[in-house]
Protein backbone atom coordinates (compact mmCIF):
# COMPACT_ATOMS: atom_id res chain seq x y z
CA UNK A 1 0.00 0.00 0.00
CA UNK A 2 2.93 2.11 0.93
CA UNK A 3 4.33 1.44 -2.88
CA UNK A 4 0.93 3.13 -4.40
CA UNK A 5 0.43 5.82 -2.55
CA UNK A 6 4.27 7.22 -2.67
CA UNK A 7 3.43 8.84 -5.45
CA UNK A 8 1.33 11.47 -4.06
CA UNK A 9 4.27 12.43 -2.13
CA UNK A 10 5.62 14.88 -4.81
CA UNK A 11 2.37 16.14 -6.10
CA UNK A 12 2.68 20.17 -7.27
CA UNK A 13 -0.38 22.32 -6.21
CA UNK A 14 -2.94 21.89 -8.83
CA UNK A 15 -1.67 18.72 -10.87
CA UNK A 16 -4.43 16.40 -11.94
CA UNK A 17 -4.20 13.00 -10.92
CA UNK A 18 -3.95 10.16 -13.52
CA UNK A 19 -4.86 6.37 -12.02
CA UNK A 20 -3.52 4.20 -13.95
CA UNK A 21 -5.19 0.86 -13.45
CA UNK A 22 -1.97 -1.61 -14.37
CA UNK A 23 1.28 -2.95 -13.87
CA UNK A 24 4.37 -0.42 -15.29
CA UNK A 25 5.27 -1.84 -18.26
CA UNK A 26 9.43 -2.79 -18.40
CA UNK A 27 11.79 -1.05 -19.21
CA UNK A 28 9.99 2.02 -19.76
CA UNK A 29 6.11 2.62 -20.02
CA UNK A 30 4.80 4.99 -22.86
CA UNK A 31 1.93 5.68 -20.76
CA UNK A 32 3.75 7.13 -18.02
CA UNK A 33 6.18 9.34 -20.10
CA UNK A 34 3.05 10.31 -22.17
CA UNK A 35 1.23 11.96 -19.52
CA UNK A 36 4.28 13.16 -17.62
CA UNK A 37 4.84 15.39 -20.63
CA UNK A 38 1.20 16.13 -21.57
CA UNK A 39 0.14 19.29 -21.04
CA UNK A 40 3.28 20.92 -19.74
CA UNK A 41 3.75 18.48 -16.69
CA UNK A 42 -0.35 19.61 -15.91
CA UNK A 43 -0.82 15.71 -15.09
CA UNK A 44 0.75 13.21 -12.17
CA UNK A 45 0.47 9.57 -13.68
CA UNK A 46 0.49 6.86 -10.48
CA UNK A 47 0.11 2.87 -11.39
CA UNK A 48 -2.78 0.87 -10.04
CA UNK A 49 -2.26 -2.58 -10.48
CA UNK A 50 -5.53 -4.55 -11.30
CA UNK A 51 -3.61 -7.76 -12.50
CA UNK A 52 -1.08 -10.41 -11.68
CA UNK A 53 0.34 -12.21 -14.33
CA UNK A 54 1.90 -15.42 -13.17
CA UNK A 55 4.05 -17.16 -16.10
CA UNK A 56 3.49 -21.03 -17.29
CA UNK A 57 7.09 -22.19 -16.94
CA UNK A 58 6.25 -25.31 -18.58
CA UNK A 59 5.39 -23.93 -22.35
CA UNK A 60 8.19 -21.30 -21.70
CA UNK A 61 10.83 -23.98 -21.26
CA UNK A 62 9.71 -25.72 -24.31
CA UNK A 63 9.63 -22.39 -26.59
CA UNK A 64 13.01 -22.14 -25.28
CA UNK A 65 14.08 -25.27 -26.47
CA UNK A 66 12.54 -24.51 -29.80
CA UNK A 67 14.79 -21.59 -30.29
CA UNK A 68 17.81 -22.99 -29.16
CA UNK A 69 16.79 -26.40 -31.86
CA UNK A 70 16.81 -23.21 -34.36
CA UNK A 71 12.63 -23.51 -34.71
CA UNK A 72 12.54 -19.48 -35.32
CA UNK A 73 15.77 -19.79 -37.96
CA UNK A 74 16.51 -19.28 -41.42
CA UNK A 75 18.37 -21.36 -43.68
CA UNK A 76 21.72 -20.68 -44.99
CA UNK A 77 22.52 -18.29 -47.76
CA UNK A 78 24.30 -19.59 -50.70
CA UNK A 79 28.13 -18.49 -51.22
CA UNK A 80 30.42 -19.42 -53.38
CA UNK A 81 31.03 -23.13 -52.31
CA UNK A 82 27.47 -23.88 -51.76
CA UNK A 83 23.73 -23.44 -52.62
CA UNK A 84 20.83 -21.91 -50.28
CA UNK A 85 19.18 -24.14 -48.30
CA UNK A 86 16.49 -24.08 -45.94
CA UNK A 87 16.34 -24.88 -42.35
CA UNK A 88 14.62 -28.26 -41.79
CA UNK A 89 13.97 -27.82 -38.07
CA UNK A 90 12.21 -24.25 -38.51
CA UNK A 91 8.79 -24.28 -37.45
CA UNK A 92 7.29 -20.85 -37.36
CA UNK A 93 6.59 -18.53 -40.18
CA UNK A 94 6.29 -15.73 -37.27
CA UNK A 95 5.17 -14.48 -34.22
CA UNK A 96 2.32 -12.57 -32.76
CA UNK A 97 2.49 -10.27 -29.31
CA UNK A 98 -0.68 -8.89 -28.20
CA UNK A 99 0.15 -7.83 -25.04
CA UNK A 100 2.64 -6.39 -22.79
CA UNK A 101 2.63 -9.80 -20.98
CA UNK A 102 3.12 -12.14 -23.42
CA UNK A 103 6.32 -9.85 -24.91
CA UNK A 104 7.50 -9.99 -21.22
CA UNK A 105 6.82 -13.82 -20.94
CA UNK A 106 9.23 -14.04 -24.43
CA UNK A 107 11.17 -11.92 -23.23
CA UNK A 108 12.01 -14.26 -20.29
CA UNK A 109 12.91 -17.29 -22.84
CA UNK A 110 15.19 -14.67 -25.26
CA UNK A 111 16.98 -13.70 -21.72
CA UNK A 112 18.40 -16.93 -21.14
CA UNK A 113 19.43 -17.51 -25.22
CA UNK A 114 23.40 -17.12 -25.36
CA UNK A 115 23.81 -13.63 -26.66
CA UNK A 116 26.30 -14.65 -29.62
CA UNK A 117 23.75 -16.77 -30.81
CA UNK A 118 20.62 -15.11 -31.40
CA UNK A 119 21.49 -13.47 -34.73
CA UNK A 120 21.35 -16.89 -35.23
CA UNK A 121 18.20 -18.45 -33.58
CA UNK A 122 16.10 -16.00 -35.78
CA UNK A 123 15.71 -15.29 -38.76
CA UNK A 124 16.08 -12.07 -40.15
CA UNK A 125 13.40 -11.70 -42.52
CA UNK A 126 10.63 -13.41 -40.08
CA UNK A 127 7.65 -10.90 -38.73
CA UNK A 128 6.95 -10.18 -35.27
CA UNK A 129 3.61 -8.94 -35.31
CA UNK A 130 2.40 -6.00 -32.64
CA UNK A 131 -0.71 -5.00 -32.10
CA UNK A 132 0.03 -1.29 -31.18
CA UNK A 133 2.91 1.18 -30.47
CA UNK A 134 3.47 0.07 -26.59
CA UNK A 135 3.42 -3.92 -27.71
CA UNK A 136 5.86 -2.97 -30.19
CA UNK A 137 8.11 -1.05 -28.12
CA UNK A 138 8.10 -3.66 -26.17
CA UNK A 139 9.47 -6.29 -28.53
CA UNK A 140 12.03 -4.13 -30.08
CA UNK A 141 14.03 -3.55 -26.64
CA UNK A 142 14.55 -7.82 -27.21
CA UNK A 143 16.73 -6.74 -29.76
CA UNK A 144 16.14 -9.32 -32.29
CA UNK A 145 16.66 -9.08 -35.55
CA UNK A 146 13.26 -9.82 -36.83
CA UNK A 147 10.99 -7.03 -38.18
CA UNK A 148 8.62 -5.78 -35.81
CA UNK A 149 5.35 -4.55 -37.80
CA UNK A 150 1.48 -4.04 -37.46
CA UNK A 151 1.98 -1.05 -34.77
CA UNK A 152 -0.27 0.84 -36.42
CA UNK A 153 -3.33 -1.81 -36.20
CA UNK A 154 -4.54 -0.82 -32.88
CA UNK A 155 -6.47 -4.22 -31.82
CA UNK A 156 -6.66 -7.74 -32.96
CA UNK A 157 -9.33 -7.87 -35.80
CA UNK A 158 -7.24 -4.78 -37.65
CA UNK A 159 -4.25 -6.87 -37.02
CA UNK A 160 -5.52 -10.16 -38.29
CA UNK A 161 -6.37 -8.09 -41.55
CA UNK A 162 -2.94 -6.83 -41.51
CA UNK A 163 -1.33 -10.06 -41.44
CA UNK A 164 -2.93 -11.09 -44.35
CA UNK A 165 -1.69 -8.81 -46.52
CA UNK A 166 1.51 -8.38 -45.27
CA UNK A 167 2.02 -12.16 -45.33
CA UNK A 168 1.69 -12.37 -49.38
CA UNK A 169 4.44 -9.45 -49.70
CA UNK A 170 7.03 -12.01 -47.91
CA UNK A 171 9.45 -14.74 -49.70
CA UNK A 172 8.36 -18.17 -49.40
CA UNK A 173 11.78 -18.91 -47.86
CA UNK A 174 10.32 -17.04 -44.88
CA UNK A 175 6.47 -18.64 -44.66
CA UNK A 176 7.37 -21.93 -46.21
CA UNK A 177 8.87 -24.94 -45.33
CA UNK A 178 8.82 -27.92 -48.52
CA UNK A 179 5.83 -26.28 -49.90
CA UNK A 180 4.22 -26.28 -46.21
CA UNK A 181 2.88 -22.90 -45.22
CA UNK A 182 4.30 -22.33 -41.88
CA UNK A 183 1.89 -21.33 -38.79
CA UNK A 184 2.53 -18.28 -36.74
CA UNK A 185 3.18 -18.27 -33.63
CA UNK A 186 0.58 -16.66 -31.03
CA UNK A 187 1.87 -15.89 -27.45
CA UNK A 188 -1.60 -15.88 -25.16
CA UNK A 189 -2.55 -15.77 -21.72
CA UNK A 190 -5.51 -18.18 -20.50
CA UNK A 191 -8.09 -14.95 -21.12
CA UNK A 192 -8.02 -14.12 -25.14
CA UNK A 193 -10.24 -13.08 -27.59
CA UNK A 194 -10.15 -15.35 -30.54
CA UNK A 195 -10.44 -12.99 -33.57
CA UNK A 196 -6.92 -13.63 -34.64
CA UNK A 197 -6.71 -17.30 -35.08
CA UNK A 198 -10.83 -17.21 -36.31
CA UNK A 199 -9.66 -14.40 -39.20
CA UNK A 200 -6.54 -15.75 -40.50
CA UNK A 201 -8.12 -19.24 -40.42
CA UNK A 202 -11.36 -18.52 -41.87
CA UNK A 203 -12.99 -21.00 -44.77
CA UNK A 204 -14.18 -17.96 -46.45
CA UNK A 205 -10.35 -17.17 -47.52
CA UNK A 206 -9.01 -18.72 -50.17
CA UNK A 207 -6.91 -21.99 -49.20
CA UNK A 208 -3.72 -20.24 -50.42
CA UNK A 209 -4.36 -17.12 -48.08
CA UNK A 210 -4.99 -19.05 -45.08
CA UNK A 211 -2.57 -19.32 -42.11
CA UNK A 212 -2.25 -21.54 -39.59
CA UNK A 213 -1.74 -20.10 -35.58
CA UNK A 214 -0.40 -21.61 -33.10
CA UNK A 215 -1.84 -20.52 -29.58
CA UNK A 216 0.65 -21.20 -26.48
CA UNK A 217 -0.70 -20.16 -23.40
CA UNK A 218 2.55 -18.64 -21.60
CA UNK A 219 1.09 -16.39 -18.57
CA UNK A 220 -2.39 -16.64 -16.70
CA UNK A 221 -4.18 -13.30 -15.12
CA UNK A 222 -5.90 -12.53 -11.99
CA UNK A 223 -7.32 -9.68 -10.43
CA UNK A 224 -5.21 -8.51 -7.71
CA UNK A 225 -6.29 -9.29 -4.07
CA UNK A 226 -4.86 -6.28 -2.41
CA UNK A 227 -6.28 -3.85 -5.68
CA UNK A 228 -9.66 -2.86 -4.13
CA UNK A 229 -7.44 -1.69 -0.99
CA UNK A 230 -5.08 -0.09 -2.33
CA UNK A 231 -7.13 1.66 -5.04
CA UNK A 232 -9.00 2.81 -1.51
CA UNK A 233 -6.35 4.32 0.25
CA UNK A 234 -4.96 6.34 -2.83
CA UNK A 235 -8.43 8.05 -3.17
CA UNK A 236 -8.27 8.95 0.61
CA UNK A 237 -5.05 9.89 0.38
CA UNK A 238 -5.88 12.03 -2.46
CA UNK A 239 -8.50 13.23 -0.29
CA UNK A 240 -6.54 13.81 1.97
CA UNK A 241 -4.21 16.54 -0.03
CA UNK A 242 -7.06 18.10 -1.39
CA UNK A 243 -6.48 17.38 -5.14
CA UNK A 244 -9.47 18.95 -7.19
CA UNK A 245 -9.53 16.49 -9.97
CA UNK A 246 -8.70 13.15 -10.56
CA UNK A 247 -8.06 10.71 -13.76
CA UNK A 248 -9.13 7.23 -13.68
CA UNK A 249 -7.54 5.10 -17.16
CA UNK A 250 -9.45 1.66 -17.30
CA UNK A 251 -7.42 -0.56 -19.32
CA UNK A 252 -9.50 -3.92 -19.48
CA UNK A 253 -12.72 -5.28 -18.42
CA UNK A 254 -11.25 -6.99 -15.47
CA UNK A 255 -10.93 -4.81 -11.97
CA UNK A 256 -14.10 -2.44 -13.31
CA UNK A 257 -16.22 -3.77 -10.52
CA UNK A 258 -13.23 -3.87 -7.52
CA UNK A 259 -12.72 0.23 -8.98
CA UNK A 260 -16.56 1.30 -9.18
CA UNK A 261 -16.86 -0.42 -5.77
CA UNK A 262 -14.16 1.26 -4.37
CA UNK A 263 -15.26 4.50 -5.69
CA UNK A 264 -18.46 3.42 -3.63
CA UNK A 265 -20.39 4.63 -6.50
CA UNK A 266 -22.23 1.29 -6.48
CA UNK A 267 -25.95 0.86 -5.48
CA UNK A 268 -25.62 -2.07 -2.74
CA UNK A 269 -28.86 -4.11 -3.64
CA UNK A 270 -28.33 -3.65 -7.61
CA UNK A 271 -24.63 -3.79 -8.05
CA UNK A 272 -25.28 -1.24 -10.60
CA UNK A 273 -24.24 2.90 -11.04
CA UNK A 274 -25.97 4.99 -8.67
CA UNK A 275 -25.03 8.99 -9.99
CA UNK A 276 -27.04 9.65 -6.49
CA UNK A 277 -23.91 7.60 -4.46
CA UNK A 278 -21.51 9.47 -6.60
CA UNK A 279 -22.91 12.97 -6.07
CA UNK A 280 -23.04 12.44 -2.25
CA UNK A 281 -19.50 11.28 -2.12
CA UNK A 282 -17.48 13.37 -4.29
CA UNK A 283 -18.60 16.97 -3.44
CA UNK A 284 -16.56 19.01 -4.71
CA UNK A 285 -13.58 16.84 -5.63
CA UNK A 286 -14.15 15.84 -9.15
CA UNK A 287 -13.10 11.94 -10.97
CA UNK A 288 -13.60 11.15 -14.18
CA UNK A 289 -13.03 7.60 -16.11
CA UNK A 290 -11.23 6.75 -19.49
CA UNK A 291 -11.33 3.94 -20.96
CA UNK A 292 -8.54 2.73 -23.79
CA UNK A 293 -10.96 1.23 -25.74
CA UNK A 294 -14.57 0.76 -26.43
CA UNK A 295 -14.36 -2.89 -25.13
CA UNK A 296 -13.75 -1.97 -21.56
CA UNK A 297 -16.69 1.25 -22.29
CA UNK A 298 -19.43 -1.54 -22.95
CA UNK A 299 -18.66 -3.78 -20.54
CA UNK A 300 -18.91 -1.17 -18.20
CA UNK A 301 -22.39 0.12 -19.55
CA UNK A 302 -23.34 -3.50 -20.06
CA UNK A 303 -22.59 -4.43 -16.63
CA UNK A 304 -22.78 -1.66 -14.65
CA UNK A 305 -25.34 0.73 -16.11
CA UNK A 306 -21.90 3.41 -16.58
CA UNK A 307 -21.22 5.54 -19.00
CA UNK A 308 -17.36 6.47 -19.25
CA UNK A 309 -16.69 10.24 -19.64
CA UNK A 310 -13.95 9.31 -22.00
CA UNK A 311 -13.40 6.10 -24.93
CA UNK A 312 -9.92 6.69 -26.57
CA UNK A 313 -10.50 6.41 -30.35
CA UNK A 314 -7.11 4.51 -30.47
CA UNK A 315 -6.11 2.40 -27.83
CA UNK A 316 -3.09 4.20 -26.96
CA UNK A 317 -1.20 6.63 -24.82
CA UNK A 318 -1.97 9.67 -26.99
CA UNK A 319 -5.47 7.93 -28.39
CA UNK A 320 -6.33 8.36 -24.36
CA UNK A 321 -4.57 11.74 -23.62
CA UNK A 322 -6.27 13.30 -26.41
CA UNK A 323 -9.28 12.07 -25.48
CA UNK A 324 -9.03 13.50 -21.84
CA UNK A 325 -7.50 16.73 -23.35
CA UNK A 326 -10.67 17.00 -25.66
CA UNK A 327 -12.98 16.54 -22.56
CA UNK A 328 -10.76 18.89 -20.47
CA UNK A 329 -11.25 21.72 -22.98
CA UNK A 330 -15.24 21.23 -23.79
Amino acid sequence: MEDVTNGLKDLSVDQILVYLLKTKSAPGDSYEEHFQTLSNGRFKPIFVPVLEHRFRDEPLRALKRHAERFAFASGSEADARRKATNNPAKKYGGIIFTSQRAVDAFASIVAKLDPLKINMLFDKDMPLYVVGPATARGVRALNLPCPVVGEEAGNGDALAKFILDHSKTLSPDVTHLNNHKLPLLFLVGEQRRDIIPKTLESEDLPATDRISVQEVIVYETGEMATFEEDFMGLLRAAKTARVKEQWVIVFSPQGCGAMLNALGWLDEKSAKFSPAHRDVLMGSMEIRIATIGPTTRDFLKEEFGFEPDVCAEKPSPEGVGEGIMKFETQ
